[in-house]
């Protein structure tokens, strides 16, 4: 039901499209998922194995599901939630198929859902191979996935009004493009991973008007970073390496390159790793 709270959209540069983002009940997936949601979208759907948030660490309206958020902004529908596991093939499809169902198409995919916890860090001669493989299936295999799924989807609908077919945004991440010890390998290999696989396909659909772009954020505070952003000593450690200083960014300020690259201000952009960093891959 929609309540009396319920708004008009802050903006419309995503007016009328319908879209998908992965990793949203928390961190920067809740943030992207409001941010279109703002911005005019005919529906986001909302998907992640739970639908609650994992944490109510830096959350806005803690405690309250997405795609609820969503729905009492903006209206009844604006938001659904499709539990999937994005390393499953055949659940991957059925999202791409349950949004093309529930919105009549589909226009943007988010492949932003991944981990980055410090049991997975660790020097390479340290690492078992399960925390390896683990990495880079949630981190790399899902984002191939999504966008396999996406751009069939596109592929067999009708061009979006602007007369390009769709836009996929890929989250990598500052170790996407540079190597840290903080994060460890297989974190670092697997957003490689991220990076070279959006440019790729920037290449191969760009003559079917699809566009595929990441975003390479930096620190941020999410869930996901909770324990490093509470340990004092690791917080400062970490701040010292990024130009900002002290500030961590947040996620409300990253979703807004989200939106950029998802909006018809995008429109000849393709193939882009943007570095939403507070300057840490300018050094």
């Amino acid at each position: 039901m929609v309540t009396a709270t319920a708004t008009v959209p802050t903006g419309v540069r995503l007016k009328d499209k319908v879209c998908i983002v992965t990793g949203s009940s928390s961190g920067l997936g809740r943030a992207v998922a409001l941010a279109f949601a703002a911005q005019g979208t005919h529906l986001v759907v909302c998907a992640d194995l739970k639908y609650t948030p994992k944490s109510d660490f830096m959350a806005e309206e803690a405690g309250t599901p997405t795609e609820e958020v969503i729905c009492r902004r903006y209206g009844e529908k604006k938001g659904i939630f499709v539990k999937t596991d994005v390393t499953v093939g055949t659940e991957v499809e059925a999202l791409v198929q349950a949004a093309a169902k529930a919105g009549g198409r589909l226009d943007i995919m988010v492949n932003n859902a991944g981990i980055g916890g410090t049991e997975n860090h660790g020097m390479v001669h340290e690492m078992t191979e399960e925390t390896w493989d683990n990495v880079m299936n949630i981190n790399s295999r899902s984002v191939f996935l999504g966008c396999k799924y996406a751009c069939a989807q596109f592929m067999n609908q009708a061009p979006h009004e602007s007369g390009h077919r769709g836009w996929i945004i890929n989250t990598s991440s500052i170790m996407g493009l540079v190597g840290q010890a903080v994060y460890g390998a297989a974190y670092c290999a697997s957003k490689g991973a991220v990076t070279l696989l959006t440019k790729q396909i920037a290449v191969e659909y760009a003559k079917h008007k699809i566009h595929c772009n990441c975003v390479c954020p930096g620190h941020l505070r999410t869930p996901m970073t909770q324990d490093q952003y509470q340990d004092r000593e690791m917080r400062t450690a970490i701040s010292t390496l990024t130009p900002w200083g002290d500030e961590w960014g947040a996620a409300e300020d990253v979703a807004k390159g989200y939106v950029y690259l998802a909006s018809d201000d995008a429109a000849y952009v393709t193939g882009v790793a943007l570095p939403i960093d507070g300057g840490y891959c300018a050094q």
